[in-house]
């Protein structure tokens, strides 16, 4: 199994809030989930965001592929700036 981990939105018209999530690569974003590693709420000033360190590294290690934008996510918490084998 593959997996990778997403952002899957939620919350209401023009104010999302999105989970940060580990999910199967052949699902859909909105489908069913593995584990839930944190939450994104974009629209709060300043941002809220809060992500599972140790699981989030754990997946990644075991091999999870990221999108974009949880890369990018992840990089401005320094998860990943302390991983070398990223």
């Amino acid at each position: 199994m593959s997996a990778k981990i997403k952002l899957r939105r939620e919350g209401a018209k023009k104010n999302p809030c999105y989970k940060v999530i580990v999910i199967d690569s052949r699902k859909t974003g909105d489908g069913r989930f593995i584990q839930m590693l944190g939450y994104y709420q974009p629209t709060k000033e300043p941002y809220a965001l809060k992500i599972d360190k140790d699981e989030s590294l754990k997946w990644i290690k075991q091999g999870a592929k990221m999108t974009k934008t949880v890369e990018s996510l992840l990089r401005k918490e320094g998860i990943l700036n302390d991983s070398k084998e990223v």
